[in-house]
């Protein structure tokens, strides 16, 4: 599915006009040239990352892998799974797991409560380890990686929580500034455009004095975000966003994480099991069932799927109300 495409029950062309409106004219004047720069320099490391997996992965295939095929045209993965096992005790929550991201694409973890999604956004990034499989995160295996290692992916590969683990004792701009004071490569001054640039730029304009505890849950997950983009990542892993948000949270949260990844390159995995969520934000979707793989695929795929255990999922669906 390609940026612009759309589908008019799912993206409206309100929605489109919104998620293809420049980020920074969201952002004040004062602070927006602050904010482009350190926009464009996320972007312009991300695009050089992506390019050396990428050489890696041209490296490691070798014409006698590509075969016939034009090795340039093969996209290295920027994130994957390859037969993951993650089992606690008795029960295995992930069971031959495989899939995989491309950079700059999004990919929808679908499936009901207790299937593992959430598990393997934290084995993602090193706070669970598999049992076995390989797990590739920025184009490299993490599974050997020391935890000092995985602090330096973590600062590529970051994730909005459920609960938006933001710091309850600080305020809200002190939360976002936390990423940028940890770099020690920028003055304070910048420090604060930046955050404040930011804050306007997820919908949370004018909080930076107020504590996570006078938020709303979506304003929780949009500070989150913009906590998250203060690390300049070059991917976003998100755990069930529209949890316990209204529906219009929900829609302008589904238009915010487009935005960034079309506007900023970034690579995106989102959790949910809400599929008319997934369908307006996926590339592709893996639908997980008692541990197991059910689907892989783009959503056209999984819509035309005759499976029943799919098509049980979508009925019960339609009985929600669409973001």
């Amino acid at each position: 599915m390609s940026d612009s495409e759309t589908k008019p029950d799912i993206v409206t062309e309100a929605d489109q006009e919104q998620i293809e409106k420049p980020l920074i004219e969201d952002v004040s004047a004062d602070v927006a040239p602050v904010v482009q720069g350190f926009i464009s320099e996320a972007n312009q490391a991300n695009e050089e990352q992506d390019a050396a997996i990428a050489a890696g992965a041209m490296v490691s295939a070798g014409p006698a892998a590509a075969g016939a095929e034009d090795v340039s045209e093969k996209v290295a993965p920027y994130i994957a799974f390859e037969h993951v096992v993650k089992a606690f005790g008795d029960l295995v929550v992930l069971d031959d797991v495989s899939f995989y991201v491309n950079p700059g694409e999004t990919l929808c973890i679908l499936g009901r409560s207790g299937v593992g999604k959430s598990v393997a956004l934290r084995i993602l990034m090193g706070f669970l380890k598999a049992d076995s499989g390989t797990v590739l995160v920025a184009g490299q295996d993490i599974a050997g990686l020391t935890e000092r290692e995985m602090q330096e992916v973590r600062r590529k590969v970051t994730m909005v929580f459920q609960n938006g683990a933001l710091f309850d004792s600080i305020t809200v701009g002190e939360n976002v500034a936390f990423p940028l004071r940890e770099r020690r490569n920028m003055e304070e001054d910048q420090i604060l455009q930046v955050v404040k640039g930011l804050l306007e730029m997820v919908g949370v304009a004018g909080m930076e004095d107020q504590l996570p505890s006078e938020l709303s849950t979506g304003m929780k997950r949009s500070v989150a975000i913009a906590r998250a983009l203060a690390a300049q990542p070059s991917a976003v892993l998100y755990d069930e966003p529209t949890t316990m948000v209204d529906p219009l949270m929900a829609h302008l949260l589904g238009n915010l994480i487009q935005r960034l990844k079309m506007q900023m390159h970034l690579t995106s995995i989102v959790v949910t099991h809400d599929m008319r969520f997934a369908e307006k934000l996926a590339d592709r979707l893996v639908f997980l069932h008692e541990g197991k793989v059910r689907f892989f695929g783009t959503v056209e795929e999984m819509r035309s799927s005759e499976d029943p255990i799919l098509r049980d999922f979508f009925s019960m669906d339609e009985l929600v109300v669409p973001v």
